[in-house]
Parts: structure tokens; C-alpha cells; sequence
């Protein structure tokens, strides 16, 4: 940083750099006559890439030199990486989202610093120049590559970079994401029938489901994981109850389907049904319930 007017105390004001590689004796100084001049740039060819120096900063003016400022090291411009990173590995974490992990190169020379990662993803039918780009920062060395499409075969790459540029790309690897689940349009995945005995016909477009259940009073919620046609839970009397079903598989979650109420028992053995588009039903005095699932078919 320049020194102010009024504390250069003085005509001819100026600034002496003194630098020399890091471990050598013998300071080379310049001199900068300017005072407003708040940087120098030294020159030499020869000078390999991203050598350390030692520099420090000195005032002088007509009346003869002041002090030095503190000593830092700096570093000669640096080259980008010369080395691709190596042991580049993926896996499909949903239908949308890809784990990608790596590496980092083995430089035989040090020229520069890695600061970081580049991520390339292309889908299979993409052009690679047009591949989605995540950059991680430092020494991270896995990623995650998300918003992608369901059951898509993608090609990945790394290459690490440096304030100089990007180094040579990996060999890619190639990914599936893994299979969406399947969805109608128009309705929620599923509808829910309470019943006391009987369960209703059904035709699951996903392959799991998750019932979850809870006091109305309590902020807690069970959850049972079925891959059936119903499922019985076991309810103590005089409480209400809220259950949802939700499905999902290895593609990821599905919507939720309505909350669905379950008043408190208090008829001595009658017998109702609830659905996603009702917010009440009446249940038979007992303490087991049925719960039969159907779904409509996306196809």
C-alpha cells in the first residue's frame, strides 16, 4: 500500500524492494520512484514456475531512506496442473443424484498449487461440451452432481485447477441413475381405505410403502415399511390418530397422500372407511385396524 502525502515527511519521495529466493542470502533491490506506484514486476525468463521469494518494502526520500516493512514470501506464477487425477469412481445415489469421488494427481515436479476440482457430467446423448460443470474448493475430493435425469446413462470426468488454469481431465467413467418412480400426473400416487376387515383390490406402481401414524396430540411419528397389499396396526381406545402413506424405492420418494384422521373409538362395534379426499372416519371399537392400500397405474 502507498504511503500517504502527509507521512512521506518530504520531497523525492519513494519505495526501495528488496527481494531474493527463499533461503539465499543476497538481497536484489530496486528502486520505485513514484510514490502513488503501489507495484513492481520483476522479470526473468529463467525463473521457474512458482518459485518462492522473499520480499520486503523500504521509503526513502531526499533526506535519505526510512525502514523496511516485515518480510512475506511470495510465490512466481504458478502453471496450471500438468497431472489428471486418478481412481475416479461414481455411484448413483436416486434417480437424481450422482456420488462422484477421486483421487488427487502425483506431480513429479511442483509447479503450482491445486485449489480445487472440476466435475464434468454429460448425458450419454449430450455433446461433452456442454457437460454440467461442480467445482469443489481445496483438498475435497468427492462430490455430489444432482439434478439429473431418471435412468439416463451419464459420463463423468476431474480435473483439478489453480489460479493458472485447469489441468488434463481423468478418463471418464460412466453412471445410470437410477430408475424414477413412476408417477400419475393428476392424482396422488396412492388413496387409503380404513377398514376393519376387508381389504380393497390394488395395483402399486412403485414398490414400497410407508405408513406413518401418530397421536393427534404428539409430534412423534411411527412409521412401518410394507411392500403388502394392508398392514395392521394396533391402536390403543380413546385416542385420535393421523396417518399418511407415502411410496418409495431406489429412484427416490413419492408424494405423500392426504392426512387422514382417525377419531377416537367410541361406538361399540361400528364399522366405517376413510379416504385421502374425506378428513374424518368412524372405526369399529376395536383395538386392531386394517389398512388397505390402492394405487391407480401411471401406465
Amino acid at each position: 500500500q502507498t504511503v500517504p502525502e502527509e507521512l512521506q515527511n518530504g520531497g523525492g519521495f519513494g519505495y526501495v524492494v528488496a527481494f531474493r529466493p527463499l533461503g539465499t542470502v543476497s538481497w536484489m533491490q530496486t528502486v520505485v520512484a513514484s510514490p502513488d506506484t503501489a507495484r513492481y514486476v520483476f522479470r526473468n525468463e529463467s525463473l521457474p514456475p512458482f518459485s518462492p521469494y522473499e520480499v520486503k518494502v523500504g521509503v526513502y526520500n531526499n533526506k535519505g531512506e526510512g525502514s523496511f516493512s516485515p518480510v512475506t514470501v511470495v510465490y512466481s506464477a504458478e502453471e496450471e496442473p500438468t497431472r489428471a487425477p486418478t481412481t475416479v469412481l461414481a455411484r448413483s445415489l436416486s434417480a437424481s443424484d450422482i456420488e462422484v469421488s477421486w483421487a488427487p494427481p502425483w506431480e513429479n515436479q511442483h509447479k503450482g498449487r491445486i485449489q480445487g476440482y472440476e466435475v464434468r457430467c454429460w448425458r450419454h446423448d449430450e455433446k461433452e461440451e456442454n457437460a454440467k460443470r461442480v467445482r469443489t474448493v481445496g483438498n475435497q475430493t468427492s462430490t455430489k452432481v444432482s439434478n439429473l435425469r431418471g435412468n439416463a446413462l451419464y459420463h463423468l470426468a476431474v480435473r483439478a485447477y489453480n489460479t493458472a488454469g485447469t489441468g488434463p481431465s481423468s478418463a471418464a467413467v460412466n453412471v445410470t441413475t437410477k430408475k424414477p418412480l413412476s408417477r400419475s400426473p393428476q392424482t396422488s400416487p396412492c388413496q387409503v381405505f380404513v377398514q376393519v376387515f376387508q381389504a380393497q383390490p390394488f395395483l402399486f406402481n412403485f414398490f414400497f410403502c410407508e405408513v406413518l401414524y401418530r397421536w393427534n396430540r404428539q409430534s412423534s411419528t411411527s412409521v412401518i415399511e410394507t411392500n403388502k397389499t394392508s398392514v395392521e396396526l394396533s391402536l390403543p381406545f380413546e385416542e385420535d390418530y393421523i396417518i399418511e402413506i407415502k411410496p418409495f424405492s431406489d429412484g427416490g420418494d413419492g408424494s405423500s397422500s392426504e392426512q387422514i384422521r382417525i377419531p377416537k373409538i367410541s361406538n361399540a362395534y361400528a364399522r366405517g372407511s376413510g379416504s385421502s379426499t374425506s378428513s374424518a372416519c368412524t372405526l369399529s371399537a376395536l383395538s386392531t385396524i386394517m389398512i388397505s392400500l390402492t394405487a391407480r397405474s401411471s401406465l
